[in-house]
């Protein structure tokens, strides 16, 4: 990524490890994405947790609403990708136990 792209992504990154609530992140999503785009995340993230949990692309479908591309992409990231999906459902495992 070349430099005058990548300082706004850096921003980015910062503003979202500042935050130190739920109530933070809601209020930071919000002004940040659109009503779509927080439902798209939000899907993305559930789809992750479903494919964890070794529900098949028809069921998840079924349930979340998202496509078998979706959940083929998101799948891919578990598998290939560069860990976020996995980090973040195992400290979101790790705070329910």
């Amino acid at each position: 990524m070349n430099e005058p792209k990548r300082e706004p992504m850096q921003a980015l990154y910062r503003a979202l490890l500042s935050v130190e609530t739920e109530e933070e992140c809601e209020a930071l999503l919000e002004d940040l994405c659109t009503i779509k785009e927080l439902q798209d995340l939000s899907q993305r993230l559930f789809v992750a947790t479903l494919l964890r949990e070794g529900k098949g692309y028809q069921e998840i479908s079924r349930r979340t609403g998202a496509s078998t591309a979706t959940i083929c992409r998101v799948n891919k990231c578990l598998v290939y990708g560069g860990g976020g999906y996995r980090r973040v459902l195992a400290r979101i495992e790790e705070e329910k136990a």
